[in-house]
């Protein structure tokens, strides 16, 4: 390649721009001098946005407001960015906002606003029927002889000038396809008033000879290059902008107290809780907290609601539960001495003096059993007394206890807390029971209009009770998202042991899968069709859900090796076999860090670019994602490979001894967890899903 030769195509390229947009300004400029209706200041927007008609938008001018009297809607434009609702103001004064308000010359036009962000109500509700998202919807108040660009919550305020760029600038959402078809349902649902017709996309036949405009009333040079920041982009997600119609109903349903969205993997769970936090975070101005269980989700998911939502960005905060509370503590001067590795040593101790020579150790000789008793069943329920623990149900917990075992283990957990005290430090359990006494402590104006939490079946009953604390049961206050047949922790508890009532239609199943084939649905389920789970409702539910599917086009892909040296030849040959492109929406994924430290080193070695999936920020990268199942967990790929991926489960290649030897309830919970987490890495893949096997 020459040198300069991308900067002169890209100078030839801005040029062409110019010349395309400065005829389709002139001609655009004699259509609206046509339109009898408005005043010019609306006419010269007019002109503007029809500019961007020939580009696949379609503007729909002066409409009746449906369900009222005589109220009407400026303008409604529909296009690539997706669809504005647009309120154009020809004031003398320039518009200001000052802590939320509108003003113009000193004078309050909050009143504006308002109706504005009605009609966008309206608008919504229009699409709603045809998928499209609340957040492909946007309000613009748009001022005739004014520059500026500014917020005011989720009305964009727009000069005259600057209106046109900033349309071209936005994301593309829409095919052509949907803009003709959502355009023709708004223009059904807003109908004109008659003489308000646009004639768009066929230029009038030449008028008499009029004065040349001057460049002054059309910003060019801004149109131009956001014409080639356009064509140079590539479209976002698609559901980012559409949803399923029963999925949008959920998005913008009113709940009168805690909610609760379910399903099976692949049924869009995330998706709805993402555009759930955008609807309202639009919709009440508030702040909306967002949380979930894994450290690398909060990043992946803020990227995606920046991307598809970016005027409400700033108001939803996407976390991690336990980084969370430490930041919550700290603000309100609680001291926190998080240590994990003092607190493991603290429990080893323990173990060491009290738990290994005990009852316990007939049931299962491993101490990681017993530390997972105290982490999920007496400090993650928030047990304080022997009494308490000894009658507790221990939900998704196999081995049966009578008194002499709880006995053991409470001696065990009073050692470990001695111990732990004693050095001086917390663990994540201490971390969320003081986050929930301080929440509780300090009840009053909430700080969160809203809490969505992701993966809750992940979280324990005081994480639960902790985000509960925070907005209580007020109306669209809590929206839990999960499904228990994907929890990867044991351990368990039902809502109401959190005190939290989901009633009728705050209860919703999602039952579609959007993400997985049959093929690989069926290879996921298969895992997991005799393992029937309790979910947080309390509800038994089988392995095997029926589940009605969407998408057709994937395939599983079985290799098995007689060794493992062969076995990872052979996924190096399928990665290298992939366009160097398609490595973005690539995943390994792995069921230990061993594992992980294992491939990592094999694919570098193989110079295939790797991302850890610890990471990952959701942003395109064109590297091979690399990371275990839990980190999975609400993302998926196009393409999955889990490289020997029953070696861990039962009859596998390496199957665990404890499984053969004895503790065979310990050893079955084992074993159910470690399919679930398998399950949730298989249900990760949406087009291909590669399945390696060692068999000596």
């Amino acid at each position: 390649m020459a040198a300069g030769g991308s900067a002169s195509r890209r100078a030839q390229e801005a040029r062409r721009q110019e010349r395309l947009l400065r005829e389709q300004w002139q001609a655009a400029r004699r259509q609206a001098r046509q339109w009898e209706a408005g005043s010019e200041g609306e006419r010269r927007v007019a002109a503007q946005l029809l500019v961007l008609t020939e580009r696949g938008w379609r503007l729909l001018v002066d409409r009746r407001w449906p369900g009222t009297r005589a109220a009407n809607v400026d303008m409604l434009l529909v296009g690539p960015g997706g669809v504005f609702v647009i309120d154009v103001k020809n004031w003398r004064s320039a518009p200001e906002v000052s802590d939320g308000k509108l003003r113009t010359g000193g004078e309050p036009r909050d009143e504006h606003a308002g109706k504005l962000l009605a009609v966008t109500k309206a608008a919504e509700g229009a699409v709603a029927s045809l998928g499209l998202s609340p957040v492909a919807v946007q309000p613009l108040m748009v001022f005739a002889g004014q520059r500026v660009d500014a917020g005011l919550g989720r009305i964009r305020l727009l000069g005259e000038h600057e209106v046109g760029p900033a349309l071209l600038s936005e994301s593309r959402r829409l095919r052509t396809e949907s803009v003709r078809a959502i355009a023709d349902h708004l223009e059904r649902v807003f109908p004109d008033y008659e003489g308000s017709a646009v004639v768009q996309g066929v230029a009038p036949a030449p008028e008499q000879p009029q004065q040349a405009v001057p460049d002054g009333l059309f910003d060019l040079e801004g149109l131009r290059d956001a014409a080639l920041e356009e064509a140079l982009r590539a479209p976002i997600e698609q559901w980012m902008t559409f949803l399923h119609p029963d999925q949008v109903a959920l998005v913008r349903r009113d709940w009168s107290g805690p909610a609760r969205i379910s399903g099976p993997a692949g049924t869009g769970k995330t998706v709805v809780g993402l555009h759930r936090a955008a609807h309202l975070a639009r919709r009440t101005g508030g702040r909306i907290l967002y949380v979930t269980f894994a450290n690398n989700l909060p990043r992946v998911q803020g990227t995606f609601l920046r991307t598809m939502s970016p005027a409400v960005a700033d108001r939803v905060e996407f976390r991690s539960l336990h980084s969370w509370a430490q930041e919550f503590l700290q603000a309100r001067d609680v001291p926190v001495r998080l240590h994990g590795d003092k607190a493991e040593t603290a429990f080893s101790l323990a173990w060491k003096h009290v738990g290994r020579d005990s009852c316990l150790a007939e049931i299962d000789p491993a101490p990681v059993y017993w530390r997972e008793e105290i982490d999920h069943v007496i400090k993650g329920r928030g047990i304080t007394t022997f009494e308490e623990y000894a009658t507790v149900p221990r939900r998704r917990r196999r081995a049966s206890l009578r008194r002499p075992h709880r006995q053991a283990v409470w001696a065990l957990y009073e050692a470990y807390e001695s111990l732990r005290t004693e050095r001086g430090v917390h663990d994540f359990n201490d971390v969320l029971s003081l986050a929930l006494a301080e929440a509780v402590r300090h009840t009053g104006q909430p700080s969160y209009a809203a809490v969505v939490v992701d993966e809750v079946q992940d979280l324990t009953l005081i994480g639960v009770r902790l985000l509960h604390a925070l907005v209580g049961d007020a109306p669209n206050g809590l929206l839990l998202v999960g499904d228990g047949q994907q929890a990867v922790y044991p351990g368990g508890f039902r809502l109401a042991d959190a005190g939290i009532d989901i009633r009728g239609d705050r209860g919703q199943v999602l039952r579609t899968n959007y993400r997985n084939s049959k093929q690989i649905l069926d290879a996921a389920l298969t895992v997991v069709a005799d393992d029937a789970f309790e979910d947080i409702d309390g509800l038994r539910t089988p392995g095997r859900r029926e589940v009605d599917l969407t998408y057709h086009d994937g395939q599983v892909v079985r290799v098995t090796r007689p060794t493992a040296g062969a076995h990872d030849q052979a996924l190096l040959e399928a990665l290298r076999a992939l366009p160097d492109a398609a490595r973005a929406d690539v995943a390994v994924l792995c069921p230990s860090m061993r594992s992980i430290g294992h491939y990592q080193r094999l694919l570098t070695q193989a110079n295939l670019p790797v991302c850890l999936l610890e990471h990952y920020d959701g942003r395109p990268v064109e590297a091979v994602k690399l990371g275990s199942y839990r980190r999975a967990k609400g993302l998926e790929f196009k393409h999955v490979y889990l490289p020997q991926h029953d070696a861990a489960l039962p009859n596998g290649a390496s199957a665990d001894a404890s499984s053969i030897a004895g503790a065979a309830e310990t050893a079955r919970e084992r074993e159910e967890l470690l399919r679930s987490q398998l399950f949730v890495a298989m249900t990760r893949a949406r087009d291909v899903l590669w399945l390696g096997s060692v068999v000596r």
